[in-house]
């Protein structure tokens, strides 16, 4: 069989650049809402409050102890039947809720943890001297503690962002219309293994290293 990488550009990139399309849709939506699961699980984390704490906690053990294609089955597949077991009436979740929950929940573990050793980072006698001006432990955390967390916790943000981006891949084992699954339709049509999945690994290639560029930039000009 002839390997013509321009010949399958050519044929599949309608079908990869709607499946890229739907790998950044899924992505973007899920590190958003990730990033506000990982602010509250952060600071239930670190809070004075016992019961917080242990919620935060297990929920971090929970999906950093078990593997993400796990997960999505779980929340696709499991979760329904769980509650039509409970309500007794048909329940279903569709396959993009389903992804969208999967990368936000695994997503959310990990930038929470990336948020608490930045706020950790930070010298505690900021803190305290923000008290100790009648500032109250939110105020504290909103203008002087976070600020400063952000930038320290920049470059690990931006590398969870390019870890949930290759991750979304995963969802294409759930049957989510993303770059993997259609590039695996292309390839059951054609059997071009190869150029196929080589356009695959230059988009993300193309993507991750445009991140990576931003990313340096905005580093810089924080650190400036």
């Amino acid at each position: 069989m002839n390997i013509d990488l321009i010949k399958v550009f050519n044929e599949s990139h309608d079908l990869l650049f709607n499946g890229l399309k739907m790998t950044v849709q899924i992505t973007v939506l899920s590190l958003i809402i990730a990033l506000v699961i990982g602010i509250f699980i952060c600071l239930m984390n670190i809070s004075p409050y016992r019961v917080l704490k242990v919620i935060a906690k297990f929920y971090i053990w929970l999906i950093r102890g078990t593997p993400m294609l796990v997960q999505a089955f779980y929340f696709y597949f499991a979760v329904p039947q769980l509650i039509q077991a409970i309500t007794g009436a048909p329940f279903r979740i569709d396959i993009f809720t389903a992804g969208v929950f999967t990368l936000s929940m695994n997503a959310g573990a990990y930038i929470s943890e990336i948020f608490r050793g930045s706020i950790e980072a930070v010298n505690k006698g900021q803190m305290e001297a923000a008290r100790s001006l009648g500032l109250s432990y939110a105020k504290s955390m909103q203008k002087i503690i976070l600020p400063q967390a952000i930038r320290i916790c920049l470059p690990s943000l931006v590398n969870q962002f390019i870890i949930t981006l290759k991750d979304s891949t995963i969802l294409y084992a759930i049957g989510l219309p993303e770059i993997m699954n259609q590039a695996k339709v292309y390839v059951g049509r054609t059997m071009q293994s190869f150029a196929t999945y080589t356009w695959v690994a230059i988009f993300f290639l193309a993507i991750v290293t445009v991140l990576s560029f931003v990313s340096r930039i905005v580093e810089r000009r924080l650190n400036s």
